[in-house]
């Protein structure tokens, strides 16, 4: 079978809502909203090999540790594995008093009952109880027409009322789902909704959770923002409600929807970190929250250790965070092409001499170090990069800030080396391939021994040293208006080294006070051959005079 040609005879275009006058698309979000991680129960039950008591246990304490509030941490009506999780959980103490735990439930009597027995006990919990509404499943699954569903709802809350009453040392809080909402009419939910909190008689203090899930994500992102805005305008007792979102992503657009949704008038966040769940998975917390952090919104959640945080997701979930996850991938905060290179080392140049602390990097919306991540690896090299990328890496791995034509100039043995190697050079590649492109390492026709520096009568800088020739020690002297000239005019002098110097830059490797420093010298030769040198040293003057003899032995 093929893809249709007139794909029309078989699908549908999701009908839009009747909001002329929708405020949503005006506003923008200007605070956190209330999160619930659902990884213990919606992420769990998306696993080939769902997690046992140590790995939920873990993951439940790296929920805590980042600042999750609120979550769900079963379907404790699923069997003994998820009951037993959640009991213990309760009975050690190891939910704080500021973290409310949720367990899911159908809205039927016996499993309502066993998710109360579970949580019973707890300083605080929500108990989520859900039924389908959606012509989908109310026809083809259940058989029901909207009457029966809504029933399904009513007799679900008046048995959530009961168990509250049993428990009174628990401070309950209800949940309602009008299961696959997204695809079911706005209406039938509000009425639904409604009919839930007529009998469960919340107030403004005390408010039902009503979550208004995208159960299958069956349009773009605005349409469900419609919904959301619409259900909101409508419901009865809008006051009385919290207005939670739980986004899936069978279209690519889970985190835009819930993003939408929240400009809609939502006010909380279901999902799982890194985006794990059915199908396609669920909102992606991480996202969600760290769009907010690059807008100047606290999110009020903390990932500066992003990789811990992978690190145990990756552990629990036995699912791999993919490279180019945002924020979270390994290579997100990587360039490779020679232009993005180039930008991103111009931009963190400037954000050096700004005096604010405002982040403005090119390519970076977010500064990694925010993340626990190091700079070490936003610029990477391959036969793609250009001569901005590996100048970034010698300055961040060497310290070494290379002239802009010396970047040039070592570019050739960097593309040389990478399509040699046909693979990402790593920090040592490049510095191995500087060390032998500038003579920095192996016995070279010329080298220093000792120097110094002085003047004639008539102010003439006057170079006398020795010189190592061919391992053979040399006293030498030359005469120049500087220093760079005397030791030029010393190697034509001495030995018949013709150096014209076109180019001179130096500067500090670090800011204390043993500091070493780097001297860079550019040279055309009798023949028009343009040669580099490169010195280092603890002072600066010795180093700009390794930087000529180091454009010598070029010659």
């Amino acid at each position: 079978m093929t893809m249709l040609k007139d794909p029309s005879v078989k699908y549908r275009a999701f009908p839009q809502i009747n909001l002329p006058d929708r405020q949503w698309p005006s506003r923008i979000i200007t605070k956190a909203p209330r999160w619930l991680s659902t990884d213990l129960r919606d992420g769990n039950q998306a696993l080939i090999d769902p997690m046992g008591a140590e790995k939920k246990t873990r993951f439940f304490d790296l929920l805590v540790k980042v600042g999750l509030k609120e979550i769900e941490v079963g379907f404790p009506s699923a069997g003994a594995t998820e009951f037993d999780f959640i009991r213990n959980l309760v009975d050690s103490g190891r939910v704080p008093d500021d973290v409310l735990i949720q367990g899911l439930t159908q809205s039927r009597q016996d499993l309502i009952e066993r998710t109360f027995e579970a949580m019973a006990g707890a300083k605080q919990a929500i108990v989520h109880v859900y039924n389908a509404v959606s012509p989908l499943w109310r026809e083809v699954v259940f058989g029901m027409d909207q009457k029966d569903i809504r029933a399904i709802a009513e007799n679900g809350a008046k048995i959530i009322r009961d168990q509250i009453a049993k428990y009174p040392q628990t401070q309950w809080h209800v949940e309602y789902s009008p299961e696959t909402f997204s695809t079911a009419e706005v209406d039938f939910s509000i009425e639904c909704c409604a009919a839930v909190m007529d009998i469960l008689q919340p107030t403004v203090d005390h408010p039902i959770i009503l979550n208004l899930p995208a159960t299958v994500e069956a349009a773009t992102p605005n349409i469900y923002a419609d919904q959301i805005e619409y259900f909101c305008r409508n419901l009865p007792g809008r006051d009385k409600a919290v207005i939670s979102l739980h986004t899936h992503n069978d279209r690519g657009t889970g985190v835009a929807a819930a993003e939408l949704g929240l400009m809609a008038g939502a006010d909380r966040v279901e999902g799982c970190l890194f985006g794990n769940g059915e199908r396609t998975g669920n909102c992606c917390l991480v996202t969600v929250a760290l769009n907010m952090y690059t807008q100047g919104i606290d999110p009020e959640l903390d990932f500066s250790d992003i990789d811990e945080v992978i690190q145990t997701v990756e552990y629990c979930n036995q699912l791999k965070v993919a490279e180019r996850h945002p924020y979270g991938g390994e290579l997100v905060f990587t360039a490779f092409s020679g232009s993005h290179q180039d930008a991103i080392k111009k931009g963190f140049a400037a954000q050096e001499r700004r005096n604010d602390q405002l982040w403005s990097i090119p390519y970076l919306p977010i500064d990694p170090a925010d993340l626990g991540r190091s700079y070490e690896a936003v610029i990477r090299v391959n036969s793609q990069s250009g001569k901005g990328g590996f100048a970034w890496v010698i300055e961040q791995d060497q310290g070494l800030k290379l002239p802009k034509r010396m970047q040039a100039h070592f570019s050739r043995h960097v593309q040389e080396l990478a399509d040699e190697l046909g693979r990402e050079l790593q920090a040592a590649d490049i510095w191995d391939v500087f060390r032998r492109a500038y003579r920095l390492d192996e016995p070279q026709r010329f080298q220093l021994i000792d120097w110094e520096e002085g003047r004639t009568p008539d102010g003439t800088r006057l170079f006398a040293g020795k010189i190592g020739v061919n391992g053979q020690e040399q006293s030498v002297s030359g005469k120049g208006n500087g220093l760079i000239s005397s030791v030029v005019a010393t190697l034509n002098e001495s030995f018949g080294v013709s150096l014209e110097v076109r180019d001179y830059a130096e500067h500090s490797m670090g800011k204390s006070s043993d500091a070493r420093a780097a001297a860079y010298v550019e040279c055309v030769l009798p023949d028009g051959r343009t040669v580099w040198g490169v010195g280092i040293d603890e002072d600066v003057a010795t180093a700009s005079v390794r930087a000529v003899l180091s454009a010598a032995n070029a010659v």
